[in-house]
């Protein structure tokens, strides 16, 4: 195969760059990277400096795990919403899913992830431990009943996460709950409609094991 020449090492470089980011291209990287070049270098500056703020700056927050821009996420410090309810995702991608249904005025959990012996993804690389004992402060706090939804894929390893969380926090007098079955087995919440997914919500179910 014919390497391709390229008449810059920074315009390769830059190429090589862009080809990391997922679902991205050789020549898709080349355009991009020649559309930059076209730009003000005020605009550019303001997109990479946007990147470098992102990766450096952002936080997570100390409750849920969700991306934020202070030590708390805007959701765990709204007042309004459920305290006493959890739904455990996967993603960063699946709290912005269930929140645009509307549907939903709980808090949340991010895991990080799912548990997948075959990527080398165990228990201990996700945040369940930090589940685990938020759901024992809040059933020391007061009597009042405590849910957590379990909002995993359906697939085989969304499966078996939500199991293995089940019998970590079973012990708790606490409601554990799952999306009705609106969703098809393998279905990402990521992919799935605003009003099939917040009807999985509106209508979730005892977890059964």
């Amino acid at each position: 195969m014919i390497k391709e020449q390229y008449p810059s090492r920074l315009l390769e470089d830059a190429v090589d760059a862009i080809r990391s980011l997922p679902g991205v291209g050789k020549r898709s990287a080349l355009r991009l990277a020649l559309h930059l070049l076209r730009q003000p270098q005020e605009h550019v500056h303001h997109f990479t400096d946007a990147i470098n703020r992102l990766r450096d700056e952002v936080r997570y927050c100390r409750n849920c795990m969700m991306i934020s821009d202070d030590e708390e996420c805007s959701i765990c410090r709204d007042h309004t919403r459920d305290s006493r309810t959890i739904c455990v995702v996967e993603s960063i991608r699946d709290v912005m899913s269930i929140e645009n249904t509307g549907q939903y005025h709980g808090l949340y959990h991010v895991l990080g992830g799912i548990i997948s012996p075959i990527n080398g993804i165990g228990p201990s690389d996700l945040t369940i431990r930090e589940l685990v004992d938020r759901v024992a402060r809040l059933t020391g706090e007061s009597q009042e009943e405590v849910e957590v939804i379990l909002a995993l894929s359906g697939d085989v390893e969304g499966e078996t996460t939500a199991f293995y969380i089940y019998r970590q926090i079973n012990r708790f007098d606490i409601r554990i709950t799952s999306l009705a079955r609106g969703l098809g087995f393998g279905d990402d919440l990521e992919y799935a409609d605003e009003l099939t997914l917040g009807r999985s919500i509106v209508g979730r179910q005892p977890f059964k094991p």
